[in-house]
């Protein structure tokens, strides 16, 4: 009886493996086209190039703004004695840092080719 039950479970795991074989032969051929990669046109590099440099001159111009206003929220959170003045500091630090990266332009994005 044992070996009934071993030989049934051997030959059913080797069907599944089967199944699965022949499910993998089909899903590996390729569905989508494969589309070749196009060189950026000059302009499109001249642009990209100039919206990156934008926006490391921005990152570079917001870096001072965003320091100074943790110092001066280090500092006035240590010389805060109470919760509420501790969440206002907190708060002005917040809005500092918000205004300090609204400056901030999008993050560049790569131009898309057909």
């Amino acid at each position: 009886m044992i070996k009934l039950k071993r030989t049934i479970a051997v030959a059913t795991t080797a069907g599944f493996f089967a199944l699965v074989g022949v499910s993998g032969a089909q899903a590996a051929e390729p569905i989508t086209p494969v589309v070749k990669k196009v060189a950026p046109t000059p302009e499109q590099k001249a642009a990209h190039e100039a919206a990156k440099a934008a926006h490391k001159a921005a990152v570079a111009a917001a870096k001072p703004a965003i320091e100074s206003a943790k110092a001066a929220f280090q500092a006035a959170r240590s010389a805060a004695t109470t919760p509420e003045a501790k969440k206002a500091a907190h708060d002005a630090f917040k809005a500092a840092v918000a205004t300090a990266r609204a400056g901030i332009p999008a993050k560049r994005v790569k131009p898309v080719h057909p």
